[in-house]
């Protein structure tokens, strides 16, 4: 059996789930993460490469002889890091899991998936794009606009780019933010309005090829800050998969009306896509529509789903690197996984860091995944994100899940941690 040497970009929950979940497969010879953190340090090679620096990083694949990128990272396949090797001489034959630079511009502009989803009849909110130069008119629009209204930047923000105001001047505040005062950079010189949802959100996840596709398991997350889905928006404090309510009806009505749909869209439009599409969905009275596209697995969702995933992870990526999705039979676990996610004081805004971690050691029956740490000189793992650690566990039932990622999430201390100990809660009511 031949053996492969892999490079995972980035350095959150997601790359160590996946470094986890990789290191597993025989198939591995060496494995490698850019730039990584603790966690990805005990089962890879760290790189401390900039995810979005192609030059170094294609001379680091030569060297390495690396055979697979799997990126993680939203803003490397943005940026474009499939266009470049494919077009670099010594990297061109590299299998790259994810989309080139045209398909990513699905989670890289908002206002082109909206584009996207009404050219190719996909249902979700209605809406209006503006530009910076056009503040007056979207002043002006809000206030024929019904209340609630979501406004989102129409760029990268890092999930904290999309507002639900709920009063005029809340919305006024927040169109002048983000056009006028570039709250989130270059990514809200436009905005796009929305239409106000009234649902229950879920994630799904196609896993395509260019020609095939699978389904991934289900998941929901909860992006707020507080209890009881309060406070700011986060990258994610949560999530649980599957989705109890995501049942066969509503699932098909998810690949008839959206999957398939998109898929002949990025045909029609000659993007060979092949990787990872995360689909946001809202459910409104069991009828789905898409909130929002990314182009990559997504956090802390894969934290939720890849333990519950038996099937090859390498193989699973060559089967899609090599348009063979369809020789694979995807083995999913029935149990339940929940994920919580442990946050710096301060975060989702200005949060402290290099605080000592303790309490790993304690931990057993559930994963441990680093996102925002990293090692001092001492060789003690430290703070140094807002997100620090999700924890996962996995149970026949979703009470059960969620009571051993609470204890296990009780254990691990730092000065100020905090986690959300309300998450799946509401989905009791639709548990059997």
């Amino acid at each position: 059996m031949d053996t492969i040497n892999i490079l995972i970009i980035g350095s959150g929950g997601r790359e160590h789930a996946l470094a986890w979940k990789m290191s597993q497969s025989k198939r591995v010879s060496q494995l490698f993460a850019c730039p990584g953190n603790a966690g990805t340090a005990k089962l890879c090679k760290n790189v401390a490469i900039p995810p979005t620096d192609f030059e170094a990083l294609a001379a680091f694949c030569i060297d390495n002889n690396i055979q697979m990128i799997v990126v993680g990272s939203e803003e490397t396949l943005v940026k474009g890091i499939k266009d470049f090797f494919a077009a670099h001489p010594l990297t061109y034959h590299l299998a790259v899991i994810g989309p080139d630079q045209q398909g990513a511009q699905l989670e890289g502009s908002k206002d082109f998936a909206k584009n996207f989803m009404v050219k190719y009849q996909i249902p979700t909110a209605g809406y209006k794009s503006f530009h910076k130069s056009a503040l007056p008119q979207a002043l002006q629009y809000i206030q024929t606009h019904p209340l609630p209204i979501v406004i989102k930047a129409d760029g990268l923000a890092a999930g904290k780019g999309v507002v639900i105001a709920q009063t005029y001047q809340e919305a006024q505040k927040t169109l002048q933010e983000m056009l006028e005062e570039a709250k989130f950079g270059e990514a809200s010189d436009t905005v796009v309005i929305e239409e106000f949802l009234e649902g229950i959100e879920m994630s799904a996840f196609v896993l395509c090829d260019g020609k095939n596709y699978l389904m991934l398991p289900t998941a929901k997350d909860y992006k707020r800050i507080g209890e009881g889905d309060t406070g700011l928006n986060t990258g994610g404090m949560g999530a649980v998969s599957p989705v109890p309510f995501a049942d066969a009806l509503l699932m098909q009505k998810v690949e008839e009306r959206i999957v398939k749909p998109t898929l002949q869209g990025l045909a029609t439009e000659k993007i060979d896509y092949r990787g990872f599409i995360f689909i946001g969905l809202m459910c409104v009275a069991g009828e789905p529509y898409v909130i929002e596209y990314n182009v990559r697995l997504g956090d802390p969702e894969t934290e939720a789903i890849l333990p519950r995933i038996h099937t090859d992870w390498v193989t699973l990526m060559e089967a899609v690197a090599q348009q063979k999705l369809d020789t694979i039979q995807l083995e999913v676990s029935d149990d339940y996984a929940a994920t919580l996610f442990l946050v710096s004081g301060g975060y989702p805004e200005a949060f402290e860091r290099h605080k000592k971690i303790e309490g790993l050691d304690q931990i057993q029956e559930t994963f441990v995944f680093h996102a925002g740490t990293t090692q001092d000189s001492a060789g003690q793992i430290i703070t140094q994100g807002g997100r620090v650690i999700a924890i996962t566990a996995l149970a026949p039932t979703l009470q059960q899940a969620l009571q051993q990622a609470n204890h296990s999430a009780s254990l691990i201390n730092f000065e100020k941690k905090y986690f959300r100990k309300d998450i799946g809660y509401d989905l009791f009511p639709f548990l059997k």
